[in-house]
């Protein structure tokens, strides 16, 4: 069969079939024996297919109905995706706690049970310190997917013709599961449309991908500061995670002080980890229920909201650059278009970390609650909307596209983890593709200050909730 006639049927099956039939939110997971039943509590170690389950049937299903512009002639000109790496290997860090429970575990643990038994006579310890957060190949697809699956989505924007001809750009962090990431994600466009004669090059950046590392008072105040994180130490040591830590110690059959509150954390990691990578339901999710992992979740989005989230003000202000970048590059394509011009980049991809994505989701507004997350009031936030393992899964992606409806009609259409979302706060006839002039007043005071450089010196008070 010739090339191009393979790439006919290619395009033919990734553009025109958009599976509508088989896009089910619905997916009964409780009957899959492979899930965990804790795995949607998985915050920012789960799967990007706990977030969209319809992917579990079909992981290139899209579903074109949900993009609803005012009007036909509505056509896209700009796209800009801000994505996180793909699943990954835990890191050193972590590997040591593992480590530890493991060796308790094989050794110390006195339990009849018979996933206690095959822990300790046919589970291996196979994560190493080595491995530190490198990308796995489950991480490599969750790109090449997501790839193809935009593309769909938005196919006069995400085409081959886009990327031959160099309007598709790729920044990417510095960190090899990001740069392994954008590599994926430029292989899944380049396998789809069968591209073996050309190359795309991919810029490290950051200054706009890392920020987090470049604001110096967020890394004083917060990031290396034992304090501003007081919160969580007290929930970690309050009677929530206690009864957890000893409900594992009794299903280990260890003594209570033998958990820890890092032992419980490291067990919990094990499971997502062993699902997140290798898709097994591990004998060590049964150390926890429901009632266990909604804990876990919620000590670790403690963790979250006070160091990268709405605790401190200076956390969302650290993605100024960020944000500046994107209004900027949005700017430009209204402009090139108000002048009859071309628009010169059609699509940005920008991959970075749950670290680059939730600062800007916070500074957008996005997910607050009316209460902030404290250690004294995990039984009222039950209904939270702050749940990493919603926002935040691994490839978690935040996607703005811009409009032109014609007449100068331009509008501005956000997605997270390919759901349309509306902009915290903007109130308008279609809230989830408002009038990009809207969007900016709505963000008038951030779009004139916000300044980077101001932001992040070192002042000599404290942060500030």
């Amino acid at each position: 069969m010739s090339t191009t006639v393979w790439k006919v049927i290619v395009l033919y099956f990734t553009t025109t079939l958009d599976c509508s039939c088989c896009f089910r939110n619905d997916v009964n997971l409780k009957d899959n024996p492979n899930i965990p039943a804790i795995a949607k509590y998985f915050t920012t170690k789960g799967r990007y297919e706990e977030v969209n389950p319809y992917l579990i049937e079909d992981i290139l299903a899209v579903n074109r109905s949900i993009l609803q512009p005012p009007s036909a002639q509505c056509r896209e000109i700009h796209l800009t995706a801000i994505i996180r790496h793909g699943t990954r290997y835990p890191t050193s860090k972590n590997v040591k706690k593992m480590q530890k429970l493991y060796e308790l575990v094989k050794s110390g643990a006195t339990g009849k049970d018979s996933w206690l038994r095959e822990i300790q006579t046919q589970w291996t310890m196979w994560y190493t310190e080595d491995m530190d957060g490198r990308l796995v190949q489950k991480g490599v697809n969750d790109h090449k997917h997501l790839a193809v699956r935009l593309s769909k989505l938005f196919p006069s924007m995400i085409s081959e013709e886009n990327l031959r001809g160099g309007f598709i750009r790729f920044i990417t962090s510095s960190k090899h599961r990001c740069v392994n990431s954008t590599l994926s994600f430029k292989a899944g466009l380049t396998e789809l449309w069968a591209i073996t004669d050309q190359d795309f090059d991919h810029a490290v950046n950051d200054a706009l991908m890392r920020f987090f590392d470049q604001c110096t008072r967020f890394v004083e105040e917060v990031d290396n500061n034992p304090s501003a994180l007081s919160e969580v130490d007290r929930f970690r040591q309050g009677p929530e995670m206690r009864r957890v830590q000893e409900k594992i110690a009794d299903r280990l059959g260890v003594p209570y002080p033998n958990i820890t509150d890092d032992m419980a954390e490291a067990a919990f990691y094990l499971c997502a980890y062993e699902f997140a990578i290798k898709t097994v339901n591990s004998p060590w999710c049964r150390l926890f229920d429901e009632v266990d992992a909604q804990v876990m979740e919620y000590a670790n989005d403690l963790k979250q909201f006070w160091k990268r989230g709405y605790g401190y003000d200076i956390n969302s202000k650290s993605s100024c650059i960020l944000f500046h970048d994107l209004f900027s590059r949005l700017d430009k394509a209204a402009g090139e278009l108000k002048l009859g011009q071309q628009v010169t980049e059609a699509v940005t991809v920008q991959v970075g970390h749950a670290e680059t994505i939730l600062p800007l989701l916070t500074l957008l507004g996005f997910f607050k609650d009316s209460d902030a997350l404290t250690s004294t009031n995990y039984a009222s936030q039950t209904q939270r909307s702050f749940r990493t393992s919603h926002m935040l899964p691994y490839a978690a992606n935040l996607v703005l596209v811009l409009y032109d409806c014609g007449g100068g009609d331009l509008r501005l259409q956000p997605l997270l983890n390919e759901k349309p979302v509306t902009f915290p706060g903007l109130t308008a006839p279609r809230t989830s593709m408002p009038l990009y002039e809207d969007v900016k007043e709505h963000y008038r005071e951030l779009l004139h200050g916000c300044d980077f450089e101001a932001e992040c010196q070192l002042f000599k008070h404290p942060a500030k909730v």
